[in-house]
């Protein structure tokens, strides 16, 4: 159970991240479009984990390799952001949120 805190903190990150990723962070991308859908915040605010929608599915494999070979960058920009709300900038894991994929799949098959 997330508490009021951890559910602020989560929405602020997911706010900033999505910033990040329009502003700062297109290049890594590689074209695709990355929408954050949902963050999840540790109890002590040390650790993020990030769900990502990327559209075209398929490039998602290569998007969330870049993402993590240039982590320190997206968490940089994240930390001149929230310096006044958090002590420490969490560690940012990103993971792959495929609802949207899941429900095209449906889709095909229901026609």
């Amino acid at each position: 159970m997330e508490t009021t805190r951890q559910q602020k903190i989560a929405r602020q990150i997911q706010r900033d991240i999505s910033d990040i990723f329009m502003r700062e962070a297109a290049a890594l991308l590689q074209g695709a479009m990355v929408s954050v859908t949902a963050v999840r915040v540790s109890p002590d605010f040390a650790l993020a984990k990030v769900y990502l929608s990327v559209f075209p599915f398929e490039k998602k494999d290569a998007v969330l390799a870049a993402l993590d070979k240039n982590n320190w960058m997206v968490r940089k920009a994240l930390g001149t952001r929230i310096r006044n709300q958090l002590r420490i900038v969490p560690e940012l894991v990103f993971a792959l949120d495929d609802s949207l994929e899941y429900v095209a799949h449906i889709d095909s098959l229901l026609k």
